[in-house]
């Protein structure tokens, strides 16, 4: 093993490759859909001593390989190490104002923990503090969906198709919570539907999420009328910090979000001014796993709950939610994952496994999954086909675009 600054691992390239992996059906939510597949960017970090590490990250439906290769000049001759370092290179919070890299952070220090742990022989949950379970916890993050548009299938649009899908999820994987991704129909029957989930699943959890497209006065007629519920919390109900703090004096269930504090400066905000119960920590979008670990650690100073967002993801991002599962003492919800609506990863042995409603957590070195080269080369393949979609669109309402709050509701008939 080298020694000293001289003999330092360095980074010697950065290839970026986007695949599209197909979905069950196409996926709606408030602000558009995720049109029948996710478009990912894998990213792997190659180093001196031949060690590779590989990170991922998404991009509303297109493609980040250029971004990387933009950072090239950062990158190479960097010690894969000097995390802090490079923290600083890419996303100065100053410099950052004009290019945010906050995301491509991410995807570069997964590569680089994955790069370390190779080197030392040791998975990432034990570069940050040792692993506290083996397995965690995840919930079925159920989504209106249109029709799969090859075989007709999948939708979910009635009360009836939500119930059966869940019971299918229930069954297959072993969720004991489920988490309704809304504001897609009006709220009204949009409450119908999570009402309707509590009543076929009374001993079960659940969570509601509208991405913040309800009116202040929606969210806090909905919130009231699930008061009752088994809820774990109120996802990203209204928009924004003081929109929440508002509805918090209405409603008595904890507000969760993974919108509103996605950052240091937000987080010191909401502790100093409460808005937000639950804050719900991503990988991608807090800049990596390390500082999801050191919100983790203020919330529990401060006796804030967290969870584990999902921004969509393949088993290379899922592994980094794993190893942040597996280090949190104050980890007391599950965490999300769209990972079951995948049809395939681009990981060696396929996707990873659902048992009990948790995925365990991998023990090899590094991140623990490895790339599969030919399903990497598969659906880079399909990427170059169907290239890219816009998130923020839904391809069932020609013309649509979203508002915030939301009063062009879809039909839920039709």
């Amino acid at each position: 093993m080298k020694t000293g600054e001289d003999e330092a691992m360095r980074i010697t390239d950065i290839i970026a490759t986007t695949v599209t992996v197909p979905l069950e059906a196409p996926l709606r939510h408030s602000n558009g859909a995720h049109w029948g597949r996710f478009v990912r960017t894998i990213v792997e970090v190659h180093t001196d001593e031949g060690i590779v590490g590989i990170g991922e990250m998404g991009g509303g439906g297109e493609s980040a390989e250029q971004a990387f290769a933009a950072l090239k000049t950062y990158l190479v001759g960097h010690d894969p190490y000097r995390l802090e370092e490079l923290r600083f290179k890419i996303a100065n919070p100053t410099a950052s104002l004009y290019n945010n890299r906050t995301q491509l952070l991410a995807a570069i220090e997964f590569a680089c923990l994955d790069i370390i742990g190779k080197h030392l022989g040791r998975p990432v949950y034990d570069l940050l503090g040792g692993k506290l379970r083996d397995e965690v916890e995840f919930a079925s993050y159920l989504f209106f969906r249109l029709p799969n548009e090859q075989t007709g299938e999948g939708e979910i649009r009635t009360v009836q198709q939500l119930i059966q899908y869940t019971e299918r999820l229930r069954d297959m994987h072993g969720f004991r919570v489920h988490k309704l991704k809304g504001g897609v129909f009006h709220p009204d029957y949009e409450l119908e539907c999570y009402l309707a989930l509590a009543n076929a699943f009374p001993e079960d959890r659940l969570r509601y999420d509208p991405n913040a497209a309800l009116s202040l006065e929606d969210a806090i007629r909905f919130g009231k009328a699930i008061e009752h519920v088994h809820n774990d919390y109120f996802e990203d109900p209204t928009f924004g910090l003081h929109g929440n703090r508002r509805l918090r004096e209405f409603v008595r269930i904890p507000i969760a979000t993974n919108t509103f504090v996605i950052n240091f400066e937000q987080l010191a905000a909401n502790i100093l001014q409460p808005a937000i119960d639950v804050i719900l920590l991503d990988t991608t979008f807090w800049g990596g796993i390390r500082p999801c670990v050191k919100a983790a650690a203020v919330c529990e100073t401060f006796q804030l709950p967290i969870a584990v967002h999902s921004s969509g993801e393949l088993g290379i991002q899922l592994a980094t939610m794993l190893h942040l599962g597996a280090v949190l003492p104050n980890l007391t919800y599950a965490a999300d994952a769209h990972y079951h609506h995948l049809l395939d990863d681009v990981i060696k042995g396929g996707k990873l496994h659902y048992e009990n409603g948790c995925i365990r957590v991998p023990d090899g070195p590094g991140l623990g999954v490895v790339l599969d080269r030919d399903k990497v080369s598969e659906y880079a393949e399909l990427y170059k086909r169907l290239g890219g979609y816009p998130y923020d669109r839904d391809p069932a309402r020609a013309d649509w675009f979203p508002l915030i709050p939301n009063t062009r509701w879809a039909d839920h008939r039709a």
